[in-house]
């Protein structure tokens, strides 16, 4: 072999081992943290209704839930090169015990967290927002809401005119309760129960927006702001945009130029197929049996929950 030859060969090998070491530190520095500046500012979309898990109605979407968002925060609160948080919120709101569920999860983060609401963040959506450092708005964001509601199918009709025939044995006398029309005594409880998470719902944003619980009530009406309404009410800080919110957030943090990570919104099947795994086995379903038979399954499994 000659000796120029065995030189090239020398190179490659060396600039090979060269690149596989520069790998492995750089994984180590990505794991660790340690090779980041320190100025992140990671950016979590949330995008749906709430809900505590995935839907399952025939076009049902994964929506927001509380595994999804502790999951995402996690990572941020774990990652040393993170200093803040931008929360993007484009929601109508959702499940009671879910929304409750995030909000602490944002209230209990030590790391300064902004939230940049889109579209619309009302109800729900809102009460998620109300527990961080500092909220910004666009000019026409839809946003407060403040309010429960409780909607009640009687599918009763539906059943016989499908031919469709129910017996129920039960134990206690309101265990049937959703399943016909309301009494005048089960309507006053659920109205108790819907009034006590209003009470709920008003504390959450007197205490994260540091308003009095009275001035709180006066706009708890269920009424939808605009974002300049918001704001001359107290229920959000700033108006502007995106790149507005990751200057607060690195203000708050104390960052000069921010480094700006965001955080995949969709797992990779989601975003490969378009489709949850629930929805392909909705429509699995339909083509099947028809989408009759899936629409009806989804509405007699459907629980009255109240929602924010």
């Amino acid at each position: 072999m000659k000796k120029k030859t065995k030189i090239i060969i020398g190179l490659v090998v060396a600039g090979a081992l060269l690149l596989y070491l520069a790998v492995v530190v750089m994984l180590i520095f990505f794991a660790t943290g340690a090779g980041l500046s320190g100025d992140t500012v990671a950016v979590i979309s949330l995008s749906g209704s709430i809900a505590d898990g995935e839907g399952e109605g025939l076009m049902a979407s994964a929506g927001i839930t509380p595994d999804f968002v502790r999951t995402q925060l996690d990572k941020a609160r774990n990652d040393a090169a993170v200093k803040a948080i931008v929360i993007k919120v484009d929601s109508p709101g959702g499940s009671v015990g879910a929304s409750q569920e995030i909000a602490q999860e944002i209230r209990e983060t030590e790391k300064p967290i902004v939230v940049f609401m889109g579209d619309m963040a009302a109800s729900g959506g809102y009460y998620i927002s109300a527990p961080a450092d500092k909220i910004v708005a666009k000019e026409g964001t839809l946003t407060g809401s403040i309010g429960v509601i409780s909607q009640f199918m009687d599918l009763s009709g539906l059943y016989e005119k499908l031919g469709i025939k129910t017996e129920t044995i039960k134990s206690g006398k309101h265990k049937d309760m959703f399943s016909r029309e309301l009494t005048e005594e089960e309507q006053k409880l659920w109205q108790t129960l819907s009034d006590e998470l209003y009470g709920q719902f008003i504390k959450e944003v007197a205490e994260g927006r540091k308003l009095d619980v009275e001035e709180v009530k006066k706009l708890a009406t269920g009424e939808l702001f605009s974002g300049t309404q918001a704001k001359e009410l107290g229920l959000v800080d700033e108006l502007g945009g995106y790149n507005d919110a990751i200057d607060l957030a690195a203000e708050l943090a104390g960052i000069e130029e921010p480094i700006i990570e965001e955080y995949p919104a969709r797992t990779f099947f989601e975003s490969f197929f378009g489709f949850t795994a629930s929805q392909i086995r909705n429509l699995i379903r339909a083509k099947l049996f028809g989408s009759d038979y899936v629409i009806l399954e989804s509405l007699k499994e459907s629980f009255p929950v109240p929602r924010y």
